[in-house]
């Protein structure tokens, strides 16, 4: 799903979310980048994903910023705490980019970084929360949402990088 020209109600920069660590991370901070959030799981056939998300991690940055979110949303598949969850994450994939922490990523717990993402009335066009583990959210450089991918869409896929 690709962006459909309509501005956003709510400014993405004022979001803010802890990090997998426990510090708030405000994303004013990414003004004049491009961002790819992505709900992920360690427990979930899409895991290996993480390899091709520090693969984009290491190609595009600092001009990209890749923000993982662990939830544990679908099938119980990121049971962990954030230290277990962010030591899979190094050891089994080499993981550099920033890892958030551990939410809710669709229904009534949903993280205010989702909600956003999955609110049309905030984000200005999408609707749709993550249907599993590794959906793809991409927001341009002005803070948009340009992009929104389900998790059979690999990272490296051209629909991706042709817009990084």
């Amino acid at each position: 799903m690709i962006w459909s020209g309509n501005m956003a109600a709510q400014d993405f920069y004022e979001l803010s979310f802890k990090t997998i660590t426990g510090e708030n991370y405000d994303f004013a901070r990414l003004k004049g980048k491009k961002v790819l959030i992505v709900n992920t799981a360690s427990k979930c056939g899409f895991t290996p994903q993480f390899k091709e998300l520090e693969a984009l991690n290491k190609e595009y940055a600092p001009g990209l910023v890749i923000l993982g979110f662990p939830s544990n949303d679908f099938m119980n598949q990121d049971p962990g705490t954030n230290q277990e969850i962010k030591e899979f994450c190094e050891i089994n994939y080499g993981v550099t980019f920033q890892m958030m922490d551990k939410s809710s990523v669709k229904g009534k717990n949903i993280n205010p970084v989702f909600k956003w993402l999955s609110d049309k009335s905030r984000n200005g066009w999408n609707d749709k929360a993550p249907g599993w583990n590794f959906a793809k959210y991409l927001i341009d450089e002005q803070g948009r949402l340009i992009g929104v991918w389900p998790s059979k869409t690999k990272p490296s896929d051209p629909e991706i990088t042709g817009k990084l």
